[in-house]
């Protein structure tokens, strides 16, 4: 005792002192109280060692808890807690094993009392852990304490083991097995049950997939019965997972199993892992009855596998989806022999094709992908083959799923009708317990009444899913319906093409003939090497499906039609063609002149425009600058037909021929040409070619006296004068007035180059005779000599229009004159000093600007 109390010192008793009281179970909590009274009765040693009664905490909230993790301990951790915060001058524990059992957790314990100076106080004694002696004894004891744990943990598990040898040690049964008076398992005896858990087994059988079980059980608004922790069966809506834990489970096969999982603590969590079969610890095949034969669930447990693996590296084949891709699963690449995954594109009509692409080893790597093909070539190729192999057998296949949905619409029915009668028993054995009781107890007999109207409305929404069920459901084929079957069997090629056929149903038709298929591209061309069961082989070559441009490329016939109507049509013409001839684009569109033109500008073709040119063609512009004329004057000689053209596009562009020449009509010719001419001073009319004398010796000239004949549209009518470009002019003779100007000379003047006519003055001054001329008729003008004779291969001149009967001109005539002609010599006359009208003579010249015009 006295060196119990020199480690306490008066620093410790000034600190609390923490009791820790713990029992393992609940059980021995209940049952070994004299442990707990034990525990407890440590509160004198306290006392005893010197704190005072109020100085003692005990924490026992951790009863019932193990002491193998500290995770789930909370009195554990609050008294970690005190003793960090150095709150605490001992801890007391029956033992170390009532502290921790795990020695990491010891561990941590003694390290912190050290580090604060607190005591450690078992029934054995008092120790320092900042002492070496006292932590080598309490680091001893908390490794006997954890060895403890282990050996009785073995001592109690090596019974459990040898019964579970032997398929004797019960162990709880899932939904649909329970246990006998005798200790034996056998099939649940409620019928329902049974109905429901043998619609699971055959509808996997047919679906090869939990999910599509799942799908099918939620479409028939089917239940399927579950029991729950205390072995309570409750009925409802199918899961997933409740699916797989079924389909997994040997038991139902009528094997008996042990250890098929294990289970790790670790940081206050149970992690479960199922261990592989060869890692159970007990497997007895036969043990008693099940659902399905033991060949049934080996078969259940590859089909699962195969599907669980659809998700895996390999990509091998898992359950049939609903994407139209019919090698889902089976393709394998011909590169690198990995499985393909299949991805989806759609055409511009919402099409979906499948594309199955070679990408893990690019994933892995950051490298482009293996290889990618477009399926649909592929699909088609496989799909006839599988119908030529199961054409013989096509009418035994149909009658088989014909008899196998019959069997699946009676065991729906079959199901729904068990939940109605299980209805109508509780409502039954409701009604059997409210009658039974005392009516004078009325708070049973109104929980009882309570319960049975409970009952009864259950049996009412269980007779209206069945009758709503009964009523969604197909009806039996009649044998009408069945001899159809057989006939539409016979022709399997139109039973795979109906679009009523799923893609689910062809992909388990080409899952029974084709293990899988090993595609290849090579150019244009795509290699798929099919493997059967058994070992066989075909070898399939099918064309590279085209890519969406080289699909919608126009034809290179079409181009060349469309080349060889371009030498004489422009694209509005041949679209017009075209279409008369039923020819489209490569969208299958009625071509257009856009249209046309894009596909030879993308191609470098030339157009009917350029074809013109290279033969020597000429532009609108090109002909108006060799006519000597303007570009409107040229379209509108070309649209009266008085000059040749080829029209090249839709908007009425034109090209001319060359070698053309200007056409004679009644529209004065361009004075491009024409030599400048001296004016007259202003107020003056220039004198007409008959009025102008010829020069004398003096400068002087000469005219008649006669006044002038009012101008009328006759006089105004002249005949132009043949001519050919402006380069191939020769000069005028002498004493004619030179090419670019026009006789607008009134009535009586004669045609130009006759004797009358001559050059103007070169003074500008002249003298008029006092008699004026006589005027001159239109005929006697038509009569005279002319020049200038019209050129071979041209039109005459025409003929003078006659007067009219107002010989007055509407317009002066030096106005007139200078409209119709810019280069006539105009006469026009005015008043003199003397009151007397005397002729004035002025020729006017305008000059052809070479950028303005006339000016």
């Amino acid at each position: 005792m006295s060196s119990d109390n020199g480690k306490v010192t008066s620093g410790r008793l000034r600190r609390d002192a923490y009791l820790y009281v713990r029992q393992s179970t609940m059980y021995q909590v209940i049952h070994n109280t004299e442990s707990t009274r034990r525990q407890y009765d440590l509160k004198g040693r306290a006392v005893a060692l010197g704190w005072q009664s109020s100085q003692v905490h005990v924490i026992d909230i951790d009863q019932g808890s193990s002491g193998a993790s500290a995770a789930d301990r909370a009195g554990f951790q609050q008294l970690v807690g005190e003793v960090s915060l150095g709150r605490a001058g001992i801890v007391l524990g029956l033992e170390c094993s009532r502290l921790a059992r795990d020695n990491a957790d010891w561990q941590q314990l003694i390290k912190i009392c050290a580090l604060n100076g607190t005591l450690i106080c078992d029934e054995d004694g008092l120790y320092d852990p900042a002492d070496p002696n006292d932590r080598l004894l309490l680091g001893v004891k908390g490794q006997i304490s954890e060895f403890e744990l282990h050996y009785l943990q073995a001592r109690m598990r090596g019974g459990l083991l040898a019964k579970a040898a032997r398929g004797e040690l019960a162990l709880p049964l899932p939904a649909g097995l329970c246990y006998d008076s005798a200790g034996n398992v056998v099939l649940d005896p409620d019928s329902g049950v049974r109905a429901a858990i043998t619609w699971l087994f055959s509808e996997f059988e047919a679906t090869g997939s939990a999910s599509a079980v799942v799908k099918a059980s939620a479409a028939r608004n089917l239940t399927f019965p579950a029991r729950g922790r205390g072995g309570e069966l409750s009925w409802k809506p199918l899961r997933h997972d409740q699916a797989l834990a079924i389909l997994h489970n040997p038991r139902y096969a009528g094997a008996y199993c042990y250890g098929r999982r294990s289970h790790r603590r670790a940081d206050g969590r149970t992690r479960t892992t199922v261990k592989p079969r060869q890692e159970w610890t007990t497997l007895i095949p036969g043990a008693h009855d099940g659902y399905i034969t033991w060949a049934r669930f080996e078969a259940n447990q590859q089909q699962l596998a195969a599907n669980a693996a659809a998700r895996g590296g390999d990509r091998r084949a898992g359950p049939p989806r609903e994407g139209p891709a019919l090698l889902q699963g089976l393709a394998v690449c011909g590169k690198c022999g990995k499985r393909m995954t299949v991805r989806y594109h759609k055409r511009c009509d919402g099409t979906p094709v499948p594309d199955y692409l070679c990408q893990r080893e690019g994933i892995n790597t950051g490298t482009p992908a293996c290889q990618k093909i477009c399926g649909s070539g592929v699909d088609e190729a496989v799909s006839r083959l599988v119908l030529d192999a199961l054409t013989p057998v096509a009418i035994d296949a149909a009658l088989e799923v014909t008899a196998r949905l019959r069997q699946q619409a009676q065991q729906a029915d079959t199901l729904r009708a068990t939940h109605v009668q299980r209805a109508r028993h509780a409502a039954d054995a409701a009604r059997r317990r409210y009658l039974a009781v005392d009516p004078a107890n009325r708070l049973v007999a109104d929980a009882l009444e309570a319960d049975w109207n409970a009952r009864l409305r259950d049996l009412h929404d269980a007779e209206d899913d069945y009758q709503r069920a009964r009523a969604q459901a197909a009806a039996p084929l009649t044998e009408d319906q069945i001899t159809r079957a057989r006939d539409l069997a016979a022709d399997l090629p139109a039973l795979w093409n109906n679009p009523a056929t799923s893609a689910k149903d062809r992909k388990r038709l080409i899952r029974l003939l084709v293990t899988d298929v090993t595609m290849l591209k090579d150019g244009d061309t795509i290699t798929a090497h099919v493997r059967l069961p058994g070992g066989q082989d075909r070898t399939l070559t099918v064309p590279r499906p085209k890519t969406a441009w080289e699909a919608h490329t126009t034809p290179e016939q079409t181009v060349a039609l469309i080349s060889d109507l371009l030498d004489e049509h422009p694209f509005d013409e041949i679209a017009v063609i075209l279409g008369e001839r039923g020819i489209t684009g490569g969208w299958g569109r009625p071509c257009t002149a856009h249209s046309l033109a894009a596909v030879c500008r993308d191609r470098g073709i030339p157009d009917h425009g350029a074809r013109l040119r290279a033969t020597g063609y000429l532009t609108a512009a090109e002909t108006a600058a060799r006519l000597g004329t303007t570009i409107p004057t040229v379209n509108k000689w070309q649209r009266a037909g008085l000059i040749t053209g080829r029209r090249i596009d839709g908007r009425g562009t034109c090209l001319f021929p060359p070698g053309q020449t200007r056409p004679v009509t009644g529209t004065p010719a361009s004075p491009a040409t024409a030599p400048p001419q001296d004016c007259c001073p202003p107020g003056n009319s220039a004198p007409s070619s008959a009025s102008v004398p010829a020069p004398s010796a003096a400068g002087t000239s000469s005219a008649s006296s006669m006044p002038p004949a009012p101008t009328t549209a006759a006089t105004r009518s002249t005949v132009p004068a043949s001519r050919g470009p402006p380069a191939s002019r020769s000069p005028p003779p002498d004493g004619q007035p030179p090419a670019g100007t026009r006789n607008s000379s009134p009535a009586g003047s004669s045609p130009r180059g006759s004797a009358s006519s001559g050059p103007p003055s070169t003074s500008g001054t002249g003298s008029a005779s006092s008699t004026p001329s006589p005027p001159t008729t239109a005929a006697a003008a038509s009569t005279g000599p002319a020049s200038n004779p019209p050129a071979p291969g041209r039109s005459p001149p025409r003929e003078p229009q006659q007067p009219r009967a107002n010989t007055q001109s509407r317009r002066p005539a030096g106005k007139a004159a200078r409209m119709s002609d810019p280069g006539a010599t105009i006469t026009s006359s005015k008043t003199n000093n003397s009151g007397h009208q005397e002729p004035c003579h002025r020729t006017e010249q305008l000059h052809q600007h070479p950028t303005k015009g006339a000016v």
